[in-house]
């Protein structure tokens, strides 16, 4: 391709050389240079790669992308930019020939519900017979190949080309988390989704690496209902009015209290020897009796909104309901071990409000007591390790304070800090760091009828120490400390 085609959707200027020399790639690590590739140079808070320039030129790099002033060797194509990182989603998007154009696209967002309500949409297109592909915290998902990722949303780059290897597998749906820092880091610039799915919206993600305050992080979750052609929002979001007022896309609404044009009536919980989980009708612009296999009344919102989305799907309603009644979700409120002991359940709640919202559900089945293990991620606001203490507290029976992924930090600095809002509530708990020992713990003393949470990590597979990513699973470990339970009996 002559790099001029793949200009279209960009403003620029053009710094030096021919804009028809023929590329093939484009690149923004500077490890990958040769010729040629465009290479895009961003500027990020360690590293700068307009400083390497020199170095790719050297190694066959013949165009760049910058986005400040920098020296450019004779015989270099450069254009500049007023944003690297946006450049990089238009470009990498014409590299692939504009993949996502090939597939229905869902993108969800929201503060809770985004991996549960992706796999509830997937597994509903699913069971009609269609392809889909799938974007998320679980990973990149095409078919039985599963590609992990460090961000809930990649990188531009490695989105496009994802969606390349999706039409090329014949996927016709593409659904995906879209978080706020994709839209702040431009990663999903250049798509326009055919459905934009709202969740929730409460205070996360705000600390020096995140978002400033919660207006900015409202703002840029509010980004997909202005890069989507229908939008559905959640009606009973406090911040609903906030939330749409600079929407441009065609807006509809689901609601569990209110009027909206999509809603949940007669909601019931459900405990049998086969299936926990509830009961709803669906009314408004669409009808169906609904059945979900996973509790709680955050997962009538969830499925709800998956619901929502299909409608305008045209799908068989039997295939609707058959896979929100077998649906399984990796993490998400997923009853890993029962027993007349006790019952373990594995879930992602990682914050105040899906820790809140965990425990308040579990209560609904009435255990003997309420235990719930737990830590908090290292190099994050700490606010989230106050209201997650302070959370577990008054509503645990016994908590069991341990490691999640400390990072930089020491696990024993965040444990404190759960410990110091904790104690003010006057709930009982205990300290083990080591996270496996604080699982087999709480399975070892457990009481007849306990329902034990192991919260925080859901599906991830590593504990991140210090830089390292070191394999994990409390799903694994659950099942492991069970064996050998019964084992000894």
């Amino acid at each position: 391709m002559k790099f001029r085609e793949w200009l279209e959707e960009l403003e620029y200027d053009v710094i030096s050389g021919d804009l028809d020399i023929e590329v093939e790639d484009v690149i923004y690590d500077s490890r990958k240079a040769r010729e040629h590739v465009v290479f895009v140079c961003t500027k990020g808070t360690k590293v700068d790669s307009h400083e390497f320039i020199p170095e790719v030129v050297k190694a066959g790099v013949r165009v760049l992308v910058v986005e400040r002033q920098a020296e450019i060797p004779a015989g270099v194509t450069a254009i500049r930019v007023h944003s690297s990182r946006e450049a990089l989603a238009h470009l990498s998007a014409a590299r692939f020939g504009y993949p996502q154009e090939k597939m229905i696209t869902i993108g969800v967002t929201g503060t809770k519900g985004k991996t549960t309500t992706t796999h509830m949409i997937k597994a509903i297109l699913e069971s009609c017979g269609k392809k889909v592909g799938m974007i998320g915290t679980t990973g990149i998902v095409i078919g039985s190949e599963v590609t992990p990722t460090m961000n809930t949303t990649p990188e531009s780059y490695q989105l496009f080309e994802s969606f390349e290897r999706m039409a090329q597998a014949g996927c016709e749906y593409m659904v995906m988390e879209v978080s706020s820092q994709a839209f702040k880091m431009h990663r999903v610039d250049g798509i326009r989704f055919d459905y934009g799915l709202f969740t929730n919206i409460s205070p996360d993600h705000i600390g020096p690496d995140e978002h400033a305050d919660f207006n900015e992080y409202l703002y840029y979750k509010s980004q997909l209902l202005d890069r989507c052609r229908i939008g559905i929002v959640n009606r009973d979001d406090e911040h609903y009015h906030e939330i749409i007022k600079d929407a441009s896309c065609e807006l509809t609404s689901f609601s569990l209290e209110q009027e909206a044009d999509f809603m949940a009536k007669q909601i019931h919980y459900v405990s049998e020897p086969e299936f926990v989980g509830l009961e709803f009708d669906v009314a408004g612009r669409y009808a169906l009796e609904a059945r979900v296999n996973i509790p709680g009344r955050f997962n009538v919102y969830n499925a709800l909104a998956a619901i929502s989305v299909c409608s305008f799907l045209d799908l068989p309603k039997e295939n609707v309901r058959h896979a929100l009644e077998h649906l399984n979700v990796n993490g998400r409120m997923e009853i890993v071990y029962a027993s007349k002991k006790c019952t373990v359940i594995v879930d992602y709640a990682h914050n105040a409000v899906s820790m809140e919202s965990l425990l308040e559900t579990l209560r609904e089945y009435h255990p003997a007591r309420l235990v719930c293990v737990f830590g908090c991620g290292g190099n994050r606001s700490k606010d989230r390790r106050y209201s997650m203490g302070d959370s577990a507290g008054r509503l645990a029976d016994f908590s069991i304070l341990t490691a999640d992924n400390s990072r930089f930090e020491k696990t024993e600095d965040i444990i404190a800090d759960i410990r110091s809002s904790i104690e003010k509530t006057g709930g009982d708990f205990i300290e083990i760091p080591d996270r496996r020992e604080a699982i087999a713990y709480s399975m070892i003393h457990a009481r007849p009828g306990d329902m034990i949470a192991v919260i925080g990590k859901g599906h991830e597979d590593y504990q991140e120490v210090n830089g390292v990513r070191h394999h994990f699973s409390d799903r694994e470990v659950v099942l492991e400390i069970a064996a050998e339970l019964e084992k000894s009996e």
